[in-house]
């Protein structure tokens, strides 16, 4: 059972000892320490908070402590109950409201949850900030209001349509001619509260929808990250509806990866590949993924005649470059995609609309349009930690081993070869290593895969 604290909010396993798991008493804590923070840098005497949750079982029981610290410290609550993380995102600046939270542990199976922490723009704190909560938790620094000045709570169970109007307001969205394609999709929302949104999403755009795993009640059909492991189920419907392709969603609704009409795979690097694809043919301009992306969004925006750049993993970082860069796109290989033109934040409906608008034109199958694109293949795996390995000491004895190729250390370690490349790096959000790599073949990025985690092992003695 863990807690995690990091600079990107709060995370951890229901149940167990205090300071040692996500127990009430310290949801309670790290909400007074967010809360402390927004009032410690406003001059603002009554602040407002967006709060969001997804459908995981302990979501209600957070949710409500999440709520009623925050009232208990004079701070006024949107309560939008069962949300997703880009909603909530969306929601924070159209209320104007001074910050947000998003209770929800993404794609970690279901006895995990999550304190997601945003500012007045509806992003993620940056590094400097969360230290600042994390410190302020430390000391327990908060003063809470006395019963005059407690907050108020204002329910707004309708912005997960709002949201969804938003999106189909977008230049590059094309209603009509995806009405015109009758296209039926199948959606794996993995029981979670994009298995609300998602299918109301495509009925607007006229798509036909086969729901698959779409009751919000919590109980995760099967690990919520959206890897080929997972999705036998939803690849085996595609075949059998002979559906134009799949969607499939995480419990938080920021990843998204699609299932070609054939029911294999399209892979999740490749959802901001093609959607990148689709922007570019329409906005010239830059990208930015993470280092732990696939090459092929560097090919395709030089194809198009823009500027790749990657940045350390983690929302923020893409963000923070996407800006530096002016960049019309970003994301991660996760299948986050990033789109300014709504906000600074992962975003599965966009992707999706962006996608279903680019294949309606494109008069293709989903299994050609991915065929048309370079090709990569990855290999992801990780190692599990113990608290006796010195981490850091060990990425840089792996770094020393490489340094006659091209290395990157500004997050972990990523060796670039002349035809593949291999990144790792600590997880932000579990006690692993992860070790991504990429080749032009799956046996060379397996094998490339299997020398760095013998390597890992044989350096920490494991």
């Amino acid at each position: 059972m863990t807690l995690i604290k990091s600079i990107s909010g709060i995370r951890g396993t229901i149940g167990g000892k205090v300071g040692y798991n996500l127990t009430p008493v310290d949801t309670v804590k790290f909400a007074s320490a967010y809360g402390t923070f927004l009032k410690n840098n406003s001059d603002k005497k009554q602040l407002t908070v967006v709060i969001g949750r997804d459908a995981r079982i302990s979501g209600p029981m957070i949710h409500n402590l999440v709520v009623h610290t925050l009232v208990g410290l004079g701070i006024n609550v949107i309560d939008l109950g069962l949300s997703t993380t880009p909603t909530v995102e969306v929601a924070v600046p159209l209320e104007k409201a001074d910050g947000g939270i998003i209770l929800t542990a993404s794609h970690n199976p279901k006895q995990w949850n999550a304190l997601k922490l945003l500012n007045n723009k509806g992003e993620f704190l940056n590094g400097e900030e969360g230290a600042k909560i994390l410190e302020i938790a430390e000391k327990d620094a908060y003063v809470f209001a006395d019963v005059d000045s407690l907050g108020v709570v204002t329910p707004k169970s309708d912005y997960m349509d709002i949201h969804i109007d938003e999106v189909l307001k977008l230049k590059l969205v094309d209603v009509e001619v995806v009405k015109k394609k009758n296209f039926k999709v199948v959606v794996d929302a993995v029981n979670s509260s994009g298995g609300i949104v998602i299918p109301a999403l495509l009925k607007k755009m006229g798509v036909e929808v086969v729901e698959l795993y779409c009751d919000p009640n919590g109980h995760f059909p099967h690990n919520p990250e959206p890897l080929k492991e997972h999705l036998g189920d939803i690849c085996e419907l595609v075949r059998k509806e002979k559906a134009d392709f799949g969607i499939v969603v995480d419990p938080d609704v920021d990843r998204l990866a699609f299932i070609t009409n054939e029911g294999e795979m399209f892979g999740e690097e490749y959802t901001l590949v093609a959607v990148a694809d689709y922007v570019l043919s329409k906005t010239p301009g830059n990208t930015v993924s993470n280092l732990s992306s696939s090459r092929a969004l560097r090919d395709i925006t030089e194809q198009r005649g823009g500027k790749y750049e990657a940045s350390a993993v983690g929302e923020v970082n893409v963000v923070e470059l996407m800006k530096k860069t002016n960049a019309v796109l970003g994301g991660e290989g996760n299948g986050g995609i990033i789109y300014p033109e709504i906000h600074y934040g992962r975003d599965a409906l966009v992707g999706i609309a962006l996608f279903l608008t680019y294949l309606a034109q494109q008069d293709k199958t989903v299994s050609e349009l991915r065929a048309g694109y370079p090709q990569y293949y990855m290999s992801k795996n990780k190692i599990e930690l113990t608290p006796r390995l010195n981490v850091d000491l060990i990425l840089e004895q792996i770094a020393f081993n490489y340094s006659n190729q091209k290395v990157t250390t500004i997050d972990g370690v990523k060796i670039d070869f002349p035809t593949s490349w291999a990144h790792l790096r600590k997880s932000n959000t579990e006690p692993i290593i992860r070790i991504y790599t990429e080749a032009s073949t799956q046996e060379e990025a397996d094998n490339l895969a299997m020398r760095m985690m013998e390597e890992l092992r044989v350096i920490a003695g494991m």
